[in-house]
């Protein structure tokens, strides 16, 4: 048995006495890269990632916070494509359309943009807010995208009109968030996906561990009945079918959770850990892996600070 299959053993056990002692029962996941493809994609030195999304044809763009460029890479061989330069603002959670158009949550700025995938061309800039604000995390949706800010209790969304054309910055619908939203201090509303269904949101709050279910229509976040287990260090979501991935950026680990078709109550079913994860923050998806971008919060970032993206076996 290799080094690093002992370590996933050893981390998989370490999990499994923790959820022991809270009452929770789940089966351990000890990923591995299929063969011939890169378990750890290395990403520049000094590029503090954050986001990351990925294509239908695999190409993979994974933003940076210290200056907003892109890095494009193919997600088969891991190698580099071409890294588009940012505006020398954060680029936080971003999502890729099939039109071939980035849209990225812009952090402390207050500001979603949408750039050209290809080439890296600003095509909208969207003040969301002029108040507190951490623009996070965005997802997709069939009528257009979805904002998160940490800082304040809001989404924002950005309606897409006749074959997928981008708004004015005046039909920005901004969305408070009632019901059993409880706004604390901290990071708050953090990631973000759809229900299986496709008729509300899932949102994260980092400060309390808690996954809400939001209408999209009214605001109302209730909380998701995951028969009384938390999600501490809640960051990145991503929905596939019923099931449910939970970044849990601190843990170094990924909760799998399997949801009703309303995202109304689900039961967390599984772990995910590798010993290569360094503070993860989101994940996405291309086949049968998931990739996710190690931001190492905690480690002073310098020009020389390795970063990387972790592919697992989902």
């Amino acid at each position: 048995m290799s080094g690093r299959i002992i370590a996933r053993a050893f981390a998989a056990a370490a999990l499994g006495a923790l959820l022991a002692v809270s009452g929770t029962h789940v089966a351990l996941a000890v990923p591995q890269a299929p063969p011939g493809e890169p378990e750890v994609i290395p990403l520049p030195n000094g590029f503090q990632p954050e986001g990351i999304a990925i294509a239908p044809g695999g190409t993979g763009y994974v933003g940076s916070l210290a200056d907003g460029d892109i890095f494009v890479f193919d997600v088969r061989t891991g190698e580099e494509i071409t890294t588009l330069q940012g505006p020398g603002t954060p680029s936080v959670g971003l999502k890729v359309d099939q039109r071939g158009r980035l849209f990225i949550a812009g952090g402390p700025t207050g500001e979603a943009r949408v750039v050209d995938a290809a080439t890296g061309d600003v095509l909208q800039t969207y003040q969301l807010t002029t108040g507190p604000a951490f623009i996070n995390d965005v997802v997709l949706t069939n009528d257009g995208a979805w904002f998160t800010n940490s800082f304040a209790a809001e989404l924002y969304f950005l309606p897409l009109g006749p074959a997928g054309a981008l708004p004015d910055e005046s039909e920005i619908v901004t969305l408070p968030l009632t019901g059993d939203w409880d706004q604390s201090g901290g990071f708050n509303a953090n990631g973000i996906a759809e229900t299986p269904d496709h008729q509300a949101l899932l949102v994260i709050q980092s400060s309390t561990a808690t996954l809400f279910r939001v209408d999209p229509t009214t605001g109302e976040a209730t909380a998701v009945d995951l028969g009384g287990a938390m999600l501490a260090a809640g960051d990145g979501l991503l929905v596939v079918g019923r099931t449910l991935y939970v970044v849990q950026n601190q843990l170094n680990t990924v909760a799998v959770v399997q949801l009703s078709p309303d995202g109304t109550s689900g039961t967390v079913v599984d772990q995910i850990t590798d010993p290569d994860f360094q503070v993860p923050t989101t994940v996405a998806r291309f086949g049968n892996d998931l990739f996710l971008p190690n931001a190492r919060f905690g480690t002073p970032p310098t020009p020389d600070t390795e970063y990387s993206v972790v592919r697992v076996d989902r």
